[in-house]
Formats: C-alpha cells, structure tokens, sequence
C-alpha cells in the first residue's frame, strides 16, 4: 500500500519517485469529500501518468462533524484496500501537498499497518512552502519560528495563541474566513500587509498577493503571516 503526495497543484512539482510508483502500481485511489465531485489530485498525475490505463477508484471520505459518519468512509476504503492487498495486487492513493499534513489518508496508513501489511509514504510539496517560493517571501530566516496551523471557526484562540508567540504563521484551511483572520492580526497591532494569501496554488485561478477586501478565495487558501513591527 503506498500513500503518494502530489503535491499541490503543478504537475510539473509530482516527483519522480511519486512518478515510478504511480507507473508500477496496479490500483490508483483518490479520496473526494462528496461522491462523484472529481479529484484534483488525479487531474494533477494526469499529464506525467497514464491514468487511463489503471483500475482508478473514489474513495469518499466526508467532512460531517458527525464522527461517526466520517468513520463509516475509513470503514469502506479500509475494507476495499484490504480485499484488493489480499488479491496480490498493488494500490497507492493520492493524496494533495504532502500526506504528513492533515491528511486523512494517515488514518487509512495506519489501519493498515495494524493489519501487518507493509505501507510506504511518498513525499512532496507542501501548498505553502510552494506559495512562499511563487510569492518571493521566506517562510523562516535566522532563528524566527514558524508554526502551521487549520482554521475554523472555533480556532480564533489558535490564531490568538500563535500571533502572540510565533514570528511566522501558517494559517491553512482559511478560504472562509480570511477578512476575520485579517480583523485579529490587525486588532493584535499589526498591519494586513504582513499577510499573503496562497490561494489555489498551482491551480488555473490561482492568487497570490495581499489581501483585498470583499474578494473571495478558492477553497484550497492558506495564508502567510509574517509579523513584523507594530503600526
């Protein structure tokens, strides 16, 4: 069983071990929240993997706040990639960014190891390290600190903890709440020049900049705050 990043959106960043394996594989698997939606994963190994010429399957793994509906998606994936390992054959699932990142792929890893089959993990670029390099701005120099955080709603102590301990933040998961995550740094002191929206990096629609006011994002945003001196 592999587990393969894909990084984030460029097809030209997959690796080329990622590559080798995805060729040599007998299965590929993607997960998608809703069934049928589409994976923008599989749209980014297309130019670099012959997909067509796989067993390709949709795993669908929901985002209910309810647990134990998310647990029934793990339940059915789990038990398919079993049935499919016990037939002697091959499967790598792909996942975007780098799968050590909330990625819920690690929870499929692991009851898979539990079961003594072998897993191997595959690397790749995280969304944000891939936004700092496209936006010109360091993630980290010297000795400041960076820590990597979700959002949502009930995060705001998160971000509060982080703006006051951390030089450089991570902020993923923000598509929504980007004016409200604006709102707190601004009212921690700081100007919102010091954020960069990463949105849908490597994607058609992707934008890299500054924050605009009333503008919406794409779903895959993350945002770069780099604090500086207070106004």
């Amino acid at each position: 069983m592999y587990g393969i990043s894909v990084g984030p959106g460029d097809p030209g960043l997959l690796t080329l071990k990622a590559k080798q394996i995805l060729d040599s594989c007998d299965v590929i698997a993607y997960p998608v929240k809703t069934a049928g939606e589409g994976s923008v994963a599989l749209n980014i190994i297309r130019p670099n993997v012959d997909v067509d010429s796989k067993e390709v399957r949709e795993y669908v793994f929901s985002m209910n706040p309810d647990y134990a509906e998310r647990e029934k998606g793990w339940k059915k994936a789990y038990d398919d990639i079993m049935d499919t390992l016990e037939s002697g054959k091959s499967i790598a699932m792909i996942t975007l960014g780098d799968l050590s990142i909330f990625s819920t792929y690690m929870r499929i890893d692991q009851m898979i190891k539990s079961k003594g089959y072998e897993t191997a993990l595959v690397p790749g670029v995280p969304s944000f390290c891939h936004g700092a390099s496209l936006a010109g701005v360091p993630l980290t120099m010297g000795e400041e600190s960076l820590v990597v955080i979700p959002f949502n709603t009930d995060k705001y102590k998160t971000l509060e903890n982080a703006l006051d301990n951390y030089e450089n933040i991570v902020v993923m998961k923000a598509y929504k709440h980007v004016e409200g995550i604006t709102e707190m740094v601004e009212s921690k002191g700081y100007s919102a020049s010091c954020i960069t929206v990463m949105s849908n990096i490597g994607m058609e629609d992707q934008y890299i900049g500054p924050v605009i006011k009333g503008r919406g994002y794409g779903y895959f945003t993350t945002l770069l705050i780099k604090k500086e001196e207070k106004k």
